[in-house]
């Protein structure tokens, strides 16, 4: 069967047979989206009544364990259903960066559980001990290397020691399986399981060239749940489409509508978070009370801005020199609580990542010329750039985020860069020692800067 997209999935829920012939579903792609495609599917699995789920954590699963109860005939009557969530038996070391990147963007963000789970990942995936784990900060550049397939990050590695620590302790850390168990699965699909038993799969990360991944897309169904990335015009369509389609369904359930106008600033505000679109949709319609309508007002009053969007948006706004958007997004930003040395940190991290890309770029070898095209830039730049073993941890996110840029750092001198620096740095010094208030402070360094 072929992989379909996760808006065709409807119409195959419709064909009991297909349904009733195939014993694996995988969902991949994003993690809200998996999961509610796998609900719906669950639903249509267990439509007669008959039956039970079985729900497995994929952080804690064995999945040589989960294969057993597969094979197993169960005395309950009807369909059985085994879920997996959050699966890590997709991952393989060509992944092992995007794991890693996840794992800081999540611990940077402050989100706890999220940074475990994938830092308890990241580990299971270089095979470290689970009962005496080696800290991150202690495996050498050359074993990093082997067990990860790229480049052990620069800096200090205490915040994944203790995410490390903390999942061993509280028995976060995946249970380990056979070495084969990727053979296994495949071997027993092939041959068939009890008919009665079904398995559900879902994954956020994942390799498509992993063996038992192209064998589900082509023996069974794979489902993408994947939506473009990046800030695109193409990207942003697509990923504004599904947000739509979440917030009506979750407002039609609800019988309330919301003001055209209001929607361009709920999405604004809340950015590509689709769980963070239902929560803040189901908030807005409890709030509302008896009034069928959502109201701008109303979104006012009780949605805040996604901080880690706007700290982007700033960014973005301000390297293509666009005063009036840089400004107002950094009104807003104040006005929802973020800190101004939250402010700095940020603008300082990005100038100083595009000052290190620039000095690439002035180098004699390899060469970096205005034009060069994604293509280029990935087969042959970025290796190079690889090879000489610096800033590795700016080097390993992916290749056409990194292309985009070290694109954008080729429009700023390294002087000009450096300016900004300097700019910044005095403005942290009137934050900490001025009476000035920091929105003064603020706008002053913003003005400055663009204008130079």
């Amino acid at each position: 069967m072929p992989q379909i997209k996760r808006n065709d999935l409807t119409k195959l829920l419709a064909d009991p047979k297909q349904l009733n012939n195939t014993p694996i579903f995988l969902f991949f792609g994003e993690r809200y989206l998996c999961k509610e495609a796998a609900d719906q599917l669950q639903t249509a699995l267990l439509k007669a009544g008959k039956g039970a789920v079985n729900p497995i954590d994929g952080d804690n699963e064995d999945p040589g364990q989960t294969l057993s109860k597969l094979l197993s005939f169960s005395l309950l009557p009807g369909r059985q259903v085994y879920r997996v969530s959050d699966s890590r038996i997709f991952h393989s070391k060509t992944v092992a960066g995007k794991i890693w990147e996840k794992a800081k963007q999540n611990n940077d963000s402050g989100k706890h559980a999220a940074a475990m789970r994938h830092i308890s990942a990241f580990a299971k995936l270089g095979s470290i001990d689970i009962e005496s784990p080696t800290p991150f900060s202690e495996i050498s550049g050359s074993q990093w290397e082997k067990i990860y397939s790229f480049g052990k990050p620069s800096g200090d590695l205490s915040w994944a020691d203790s995410l490390l620590s903390q999942a061993v302790g509280t028995g976060r850390m995946p249970k380990g399986g056979a070495t084969n168990i990727v053979d296994r699965y495949i071997d027993t699909f092939s041959s068939g399981i009890p008919s009665q038993n079904v398995l559900i799969l879902t994954a956020e990360t994942f390799d498509k060239r992993q063996k038992f991944f192209k064998f589900i897309k082509d023996k069974f169904l794979a489902v993408d749940c994947s939506v473009a990335a990046g800030a695109g015009s193409a990207a942003q369509k697509e990923q504004k489409e599904v947000l739509l389609e979440m917030m009506q369904k979750t407002l039609a359930a609800l019988g309330k509508r919301i003001e055209p106008r209001a929607l361009e600033l709920f999405f604004d505000r809340v950015g590509f978070h689709p769980v963070a679109v239902v929560t803040e949709t189901e908030k807005l319609a409890l709030y509302v009370g008896d009034r069928p309508q959502i109201t701008c007002n109303d979104l006012e009053e009780m949605v805040g801005r996604s901080r880690e969007d706007a700290l982007f948006e700033l960014t973005d706004a301000f390297s293509k020199r666009q005063t009036g958007k840089t400004l107002t997004i950094l009104n807003r930003l104040q006005d929802n609580g973020t800190h101004a040395l939250a402010i700095l940190a940020t603008m300082r991290n990005f100038i100083r990542k595009l000052l290190i890309f620039r000095s690439f770029q002035m180098q004699h070898s390899p060469t970096w010329h205005n034009g060069m095209s994604a293509k280029q830039f990935q087969s042959g730049y970025l290796p190079a750039i690889k090879a000489q073993g610096e800033w590795t941890d700016l080097l390993g996110g992916h290749p056409y985020a990194l292309f985009m840029s070290f694109t954008k750092a080729s429009e700023f001198s390294c002087n000009q860069l450096k300016i900004w620096l300097t700019l910044l740095l005095e403005a942290e010094f009137r934050l900490k020692g001025s009476p000035l208030p920091q929105h003064i402070v603020l706008e002053e360094l913003f003005l400055a800067m663009l204008k130079r």
